[in-house]
């Protein structure tokens, strides 16, 4: 057994020491465990969560910080058959829905679908109203807000690792 001299004139043994490490590594080992288990089913009730608020926030009149831009969007992709308060609600009930599939964990798949569709109108401003969005001082606040949805967009994708994993079909 191999022994080194530390400070002070103390003595620690090879052993010793692995045996700190072996306790650190079974420590690490149930935490790591507990997250694996824990951590894909936290995100989507979380994100589910994020979508319920923000979407119910579209039924209230002046709730959403982004009512107008809501509006224009959906005319910009609708070619203008959409917009106003249609397209407040068309969204509110796209995100609540989409927010309820997530919480609840029944029809995850199909809350991916519409999840997938929200993404392209959570996106499209960054492309019709880029002028608006970004000024010679940087991104305006709008723009941030929209941008920030890119960690929305990676946890999803967890999200849709786990619930694709089991093969379409009859139980």
């Amino acid at each position: 057994m191999s022994t080194t001299t530390m400070g002070g004139g103390r003595v620690s043994t090879a052993a010793g020491l692995d045996a700190v490490l072996d306790q650190a590594n079974a420590a690490q080992a149930v935490v790591q465990r507990f997250l694996a288990r824990t951590g894909q089913p936290a995100l989507r009730i979380a994100l589910g969560l994020v979508f319920v608020v923000f979407g119910a926030l579209k039924f209230l009149p002046g709730a959403s910080p982004v009512e107008g831009l809501v509006g224009r969007t959906w005319s910009a992709l609708s070619f203008g058959m959409i917009d106003g308060s249609a397209a407040l609600i068309i969204t509110a009930c796209l995100e609540v829905f989409v927010g309820l599939t997530f919480v609840t964990g029944v029809f995850v798949r199909i809350g991916l679908l519409a999840l997938a569709a929200t993404f392209v109108g959570i996106f499209s401003p960054l492309v019709f109203f880029t002028g608006d969005l970004f000024t010679s001082a940087g991104p305006t606040l709008t723009a941030q807000y929209i941008l920030k949805d890119v960690v929305l967009v990676a946890a999803a994708m967890v999200v849709g690792a786990v619930a694709l994993k089991r093969p379409i079909g009859r139980r």
